[in-house]
């Protein structure tokens, strides 16, 4: 089980090299990510977007781009598109997005001729590396979902699930969050944890564990779930590798109080694709985006390989 990105990393080097498609690759921050996560042997990049600023940024930020693949669209778009019938045809593993909005980028993985979509709900998890937390937690949905319906719901677990075994989390455990751990039927975020509980019970959630509802303290710090009422006939007692947020406002707060006032870590993954999508943000560091890219490929040998079984 990888404990941390640096674990990950080691992980990430013993799966086949992957190919990673970046549209509109003309980012300062973007190259010095790819450039990075090709030396460390995660993945080589296909650069798709204006050639002569790519080659511009690159040369001065020093940046040696003669042994990436160059695709010259100075159109967004265009360049979009491009980038993404490359994992849509088979010929990348990965998508990432570079210098261009969400906006156009998302137009781009749900395009229906050439696209990545599947069908299914698309959501957002975010792996941290937290000082004091010795294993990295799994957030979801912190970025793409402003109010997830049960079902939906269900489809975030399972895609979560996905990247946590991945990572070589076998069963991982999955606490969907609420302010109180009972069920309070004026406050449906309870009723809907309550019911993921049951059907992960019944095994239509299946490959984890689901208890729920669940306070943040009692989810994650075993010395606060000491101390709560109930806590030892809980199956998750401080101890949830995956934290289900009712609502986006919860996720994207906790998300940002982490990143501000924490030493953590952290990579990004957009899920229910055809491939893991790499969705960062254009503010967030080189090493966030170098272990957005590192959490691909993992995620995209694994179901490489759960598509050969």
């Amino acid at each position: 089980m990888s404990a941390s990105f640096e674990e990950l990393l080691k992980q990430v080097k013993l799966c086949p090299k992957k190919i990673l498609s970046v549209a509109v690759a003309q980012d300062t921050r973007v190259l010095e990510a790819v450039s990075d996560a090709q030396n460390k042997g995660i993945a080589d990049p296909i650069l798709v977007g204006d050639e002569e600023k790519i080659r511009d940024i690159a040369a001065g930020i020093g940046v040696d781009v003669s042994n990436m693949q160059i695709i010259d669209i100075v159109n967004e778009e265009e360049a979009a598109k491009r980038a993404v019938k490359l994992v849509h045809d088979g010929d990348a593993d990965m998508y990432m997005k570079g210098e261009l909005p969400s906006k156009t980028f998302l137009r781009s993985v749900l395009d229906k001729e050439v696209g990545l979509r599947t069908g299914s709900t698309l959501s957002h998890v975010c792996v941290f590396e937290i000082p004091g937390i010795n294993r990295l937690l799994f957030l979801t949905d912190v970025a793409f979902l402003p109010y997830p319906t049960l079902e939906q719901k269900e489809q975030i677990i399972n895609y979560t699930v996905q990247v946590a075994r991945a990572c070589g989390v076998q069963l991982p455990k999955v606490a969907p969050l609420a302010a109180v751990e009972v069920v309070n039927e004026k406050m449906p975020v309870t009723v809907e944890a309550a019911q993921l509980t049951q059907w992960n019970l019944e095994g239509r959630i299946k490959d984890c564990i689901v208890d729920g509802p669940l306070s943040m303290d009692l989810a994650i710090d075993p010395t606060a779930a000491e101390h709560k009422e109930g806590a030892a006939e809980r199956r998750i007692v401080g101890d949830a590798d995956i934290l289900l947020f009712p609502d986006i406002h919860a996720g994207n707060l906790v998300y940002k109080v982490i990143v501000r006032f924490t030493k953590c870590k952290n990579g990004c993954i957009l899920m229910g694709t055809k491939a893991p999508v790499v969705l960062t943000s254009r503010s967030d560091t080189k090493e966030t985006k170098v272990n957005s890219i590192a959490l691909a490929a993992v995620v995209a040998e694994h179901l490489k390989k759960q598509q050969e079984v």
